[in-house]
């Protein structure tokens, strides 16, 4: 088996950025043309594009349209696209422009049974983002966290239909720490649904970790990374050897 690696863009004013933690006060800027990133990530052999709204996450809707319709324009492997999707009408809109797979998150706890008919309506094409704080799930760009567990709502979808978890751990995101692999392979114990673990990664050697725990968990199916890839302190072609 193989690991599916995602580098992610995460978009705020129409660039590409990192957070730490979430906090959109502490975004480095690391490329300012999300089309010419996206075609380069692809250039570099991997297989998807993680997108993120971070604007729209916080504002509920789309709000860097333009820098998500270049990344589609500019690359021809699958896109998967997160933040500020609320309603059916913008789940439609982003898969019928060219997106993949959609990923609801603050949707998800707030309103599930969007992301049931969203998934009954377009098999194969939603994912549930999963962003804890602490095990609990946080909701509006990471700006509320809610009291319920993680755990929980991803049994809750387990017959849904989605395609994917997508499990970050703030507390770790943009940090380089490392993948939080004790919570998400208690998760990926939970369900029988492919997991996709986000939040830390730094280096081959979390990534050959999320592979050996894969053996005896099969749905654990990839991670996100982000900050190691812009800094330059994982290479992709290495990461990609290590899947």
């Amino acid at each position: 088996m193989s690991l599916t690696l995602y580098p992610a863009i995460d978009l705020k004013e129409g660039q590409c950025v990192r957070l730490l933690r979430g906090d959109m006060a502490k975004a480095t800027v690391f490329a300012a043309d999300p089309g010419a990133q996206a075609a380069a990530w692809q250039a570099a052999g991997f297989g998807w594009i993680h997108v993120v709204d971070l604007d729209g996450a916080f504002a509920g809707r789309t709000v860097n349209q333009e820098a998500v319709r270049a990344i589609l324009a500019a690359v021809t492997v699958p896109v998967q696209l997160g933040g500020g999707l609320r309603d059916m009408a913008a789940i439609e809109r982003w898969l019928a422009a060219g997106v993949a797979r959609v990923i609801l998150g603050s949707a998800a706890a707030k309103n599930p049974e969007l992301v049931r008919a969203a998934a009954r309506a377009f098999p194969g094409r939603v994912a549930v983002g999963l962003d804890a704080r602490a095990g609990m799930v946080a909701t509006e760009g990471w700006a509320e966290t809610s009291t319920l567990a993680a755990r929980d709502l991803a049994r809750y979808f387990e017959d849904a239909g989605i395609a994917a978890i997508i499990y970050t751990d703030i507390a770790r995101d943009g940090t380089k720490t490392g993948l939080n692999l004790e919570d998400t392979l208690a998760l990926a114990r939970g369900v029988s649904l492919p997991v996709i673990a986000s939040g830390g990664a730094a280096s081959v050697a979390d990534i050959a970790a999320l592979k050996q725990a894969a053996r005896a968990r099969p749905n654990l199916e990839g991670a996100i990374l982000g900050r190691a890839l812009y800094d330059g302190s994982l290479d992709p072609a290495e990461a990609l050897a290590a899947c």
